[in-house]
């Protein structure tokens, strides 16, 4: 027998007709509506909103549902003259709780679109307002999200992107070279080009003994980092027992952003990847940050078939095009006391969340965020996937457990970072202008006196297998990286003051030396093969014994160490049949040195172009993530 329709003292009077449909066509039993009432009121949540973003039916068997039961029309809001000027007449909270748009005024009747054509409420709240007759449209939450976003989000994206440059100029990466750093950089080459003019000998002498040097300290840095990284694996940060140990009645609102651009090919799978977060579904806060105009996305995602409780933010369009621009516009919804950030393409394990939570409760007071780990599913699929996932096992595993263990400040990942939600509003978020955001934040909140922990949980992401994609996305970091160093270098010494030796040593080793040792890298090279070839008199004549030792370490026993290094990385994960391709890291820094001076020159000419990493190209299936 079906269950009795809702009376009118069951739920509230706006929610009523669409509830008793639910129970008329058997989709829902009176029990789990009366669940989802409560969830709404305890969260202040429309019902319609309950429904749709935490799971309980698809927005394709919702459309169906209210097509079948109203004599109601479904409009494209994407392909509709909106007139905003009208928007701007009614309340725009009521507009996004309720998800309802005026379209524009018609002959003599205002044109709305609704999620809910049956909530009297809103209907009659648009009459008053208009006092006009109304012709009501049902229009998806992510159209609806997209005309509100677009009218109403422009002053909230220019926050975005001007919050960090507002409250700490200094901080933003909007100027890229200040004067002082102008002139003393006009003062470098001045005194060089000088020096080559009349002492060419020893000015080369002097300049391949600072290269090498700098080559010395990176590799025993990161030597010492990795024998620190290790003892990572010798425990859990945090162990199985102590997430069972949590209980899901005490767990805090989760918010999780979800910055995609043109991915279209990606976000089933994304998606299907997060349904599988052990996590409570009614306690997920999830935002995918989408592009205004990024119309082949948008429409993917309004037309999933599965479960639909993510949340679509509309980024208004407004210059710089960057993640951290939306990352900083979604964060202006989270409702979660905790957020971290997935790319398009991560699939996290599933025990995450709770295993950053366990974190967040063990580890000292002072974190701000805790950074997960990051691998890849397709690391066999040709020579740049294993290199790629070479160097990202090493990074993760060794390096940054490394970093967090000698205390110097940590450059996080752009994925995975978790984060306590007020200490990052504290900082000013992310910076729009940095095309590696992660690695600056990191320092930032490292210098207010925060840090950065690290925990034994992975998330797996795709690999770049083309070149051309991996220069792309490689030049980006370096730039970002050049950005930081210039950034957090406007005053040495109180950066000095705030991060101490170990850290400034740290900061130059890391972002500072990354680049340096990229750029220099290929000219080293080809000094190389020309002294193997031609054995031209000159080049010995820049390389005095000494100089010519420590270069012989750092090309003999240096590069050794950290082909070594990349070896005990894919051992702790058994990816055995690595091993070999760590060998061939020299020829992958090649392509690291091609990316740099890419990097560099963009940084000049256009530093805060992002370039765009395309994804979805992998014959590799996504694997089964699960809890280790």
């Amino acid at each position: 027998m079906p269950e009795e329709l809702l009376s009118s003292e069951s739920g509230t009077s706006h929610n009523r007709a669409l509830q008793n449909i639910l129970l008329k066509q058997r989709v829902l039993s009176k029990a789990q509506i009366d669940e989802i009432e409560e969830h709404g009121k305890r969260e202040n949540l429309y019902f319609p909103k309950v429904l749709l973003f935490y799971g309980h039916i698809s927005r394709t068997d919702y459309e169906t549902l209210i097509r079948r039961e109203i004599p109601v029309h479904k409009i494209d809001l994407l392909k509709q003259e909106i007139d905003y000027e009208l928007l701007a007449n009614f309340d725009q909270t009521f507009l996004n709780d309720k998800l309802v748009v005026p379209i524009r005024r018609d002959a003599n009747s205002l044109l709305i679109a609704m999620v809910n054509p049956l909530d009297e409420e809103v209907i009659n709240y648009l009459y008053d307002k208009s006092k006009m007759p109304l012709k009501i449209y049902y229009a998806t939450d992510v159209d609806i999200q997209w005309v509100l976003n677009k009218a109403f989000g422009q002053e909230l994206a220019s926050s975005a992107v001007y919050s960090l440059f507002t409250e700490d100029e200094r901080s933003s990466a909007i100027e890229t070279f200040t004067m002082p750093q102008t002139l003393s950089l006009a003062l470098l080459g001045t005194i060089f080009i000088i020096g080559l003019a009349v002492e060419p000998g020893t000015t080369m002498t002097i300049l391949m003994a600072l290269v090498n040097l700098l080559y010395l300290f990176s590799i025993g840095f990161k030597f010492v980092l990795t024998l620190s990284g290790a003892r990572f694996e010798m425990y859990e940060s945090v162990t199985q027992a102590e997430v069972k140990e949590l209980s899901d009645e005490d767990l805090p609102i989760y918010s999780i952003l979800l910055p995609v651009y043109k991915e279209p090919e990606v976000i089933e799978t994304l998606i299907a990847a997060l349904n599988k977060l052990d996590y409570p579904k009614e306690k997920l806060d999830i935002k995918i940050l989408l592009e205004e105009e990024d119309f082949v996305t948008i429409d993917t995602i309004r037309n999933l078939s599965i479960p639909s409780h993510f949340e679509c933010i509309v980024v208004p369009n407004m210059q710089p095009k960057t993640k951290p621009k939306a990352c900083n516009y979604g964060l202006v919804f989270c409702r979660g006391e905790i957020v971290t950030i997935y790319d398009a393409e991560d699939i996290p394990e599933p025990d995450q969340l709770k295993k950053a939570l366990v974190g967040f409760k063990k580890f000292p007071e002072d974190i701000i965020c805790i950074q997960a780990q990051l691998n890849y599913f397709n690391a066999n699929e040709n020579f740049l996937t294993r290199m790629f996932t070479l160097e990202y096992s090493y990074w993760f595993d060794y390096m940054l457990p490394g970093m967090d263990r000698l205390n110097v400040p940590i450059p996080l990942g752009g994925t995975s970072n978790h984060f306590i939600k007020d200490k990052l509003i504290e900082l000013n978020a992310w910076d729009p202008f940095n095309v590696t955001e992660d690695a600056d934040l990191g320092i930032r909140a490292y210098a207010k006196g925060y840090k950065i922990g690290t925990i034994n949980s992975t998330t797996y992401e795709e690999a770049i297998k083309h070149v051309g994609s991996w220069i792309r996305q490689r030049s980006r970091w370096v730039k970002g990286y050049m950005q930081t160093f210039l950034v957090h270098l406007r005053n040495p010494l109180l950066l000095f003051q705030r991060i101490g030796v170990r850290g400034m040593f740290a900061f130059f080793m890391f972002i500072g030396g990354t680049p340096a040792t990229f750029l220099i890298n290929l000219p080293l090279w080809i000094l190389f093969v020309m002294w193997l070839i031609f054995k031209p008199a000159w080049i010995s004549d820049i390389f005095p014994a000494w100089v010519l030792y420590i270069s012989l370490f750092n090309l003999l026993i240096g590069n050794a160490m950290v082909v070594y290094m990349n070896m005990l990385a894919v051992f702790r994960r058994r990816q055995y049949n690595l091993v070999t391709f760590a060998l061939l890291n020299p020829a992958y820094w090649i392509l690291h040195s091609l990316a740099a001076y890419k990097a560099l020159w963009q940084l000049i000419v256009n530093p805060f172009h992002w370039e765009k990493t395309t994804h979805g190209l992998t014959t590799y299936s996504k694997p089964e993530i699960k809890s280790m």
